[in-house]
Parts: structure tokens; C-alpha cells; sequence
């Protein structure tokens, strides 16, 4: 999922501290003390924080993989065999 422009809820813009957010988590920092520090007191944004997950770049890799398959061309149609011709058929009549 993207990060959301803005609250769900409240509509307060959150995108803009999204960044700081997820480089402060990732040198070891709790959520809490990063929230606070932002000053991002309602707990409708906070969730937003919280339970965002970035999937993007994990589904990148499925469209650089299908593009793979398709960038090769089909194979050849198989020739077909033709069938035998019984004798014909008299008419009645």
C-alpha cells in the first residue's frame, strides 16, 4: 500500500512526516516517542502511522518477472496434419 496523503478519519496531512517517521523506526526508535516528537497527538493519525505497511516495492518485483515472460515471443504454431480422405460417397437415388 502507498502512503496515505492524509488521515482516513480526521483528514490532517500525514504524508509529509512520513519519511522521518520510517528512518527514525528503522534506527530503533519506538513509534511512541517518534509520534510524540512529531507532535502527532490524535490517535486516528497515529493508527495511520502504525499500521501502515509499505508493499510496494515487494510487488515491483512480480511486474519486473511477468515482464520477463512476456517479453519472450510464442512459440511457433505446430503445422497441422491433415486428415485422410476416405472414398466418396455414392448418391442414392
Amino acid at each position: 500500500m502507498l502512503v496515505p496523503v492524509r488521515c482516513f478519519t480526521c483528514g490532517f496531512p500525514i504524508s509529509i512526516y512520513w519519511e522521518e517517521y520510517k528512518s527514525r523506526l528503522s534506527k530503533g526508535e519506538s513509534a511512541e516517542a517518534i509520534l510524540d516528537s512529531l507532535n502527532i497527538k490524535r490517535y486516528c493519525c497515529r493508527r495511520m502511522f502504525i499500521s501502515t505497511f509499505e508493499y510496494i516495492d515487494e510487488l515491483l518485483q512480480y511486474v519486473k518477472v511477468r515482464e520477463q515472460f512476456e517479453a519472450k515471443p510464442p512459440p511457433p504454431p505446430e503445422p497441422e496434419v491433415s486428415k485422410k480422405r476416405r472414398g466418396r460417397r455414392k448418391k442414392i437415388g
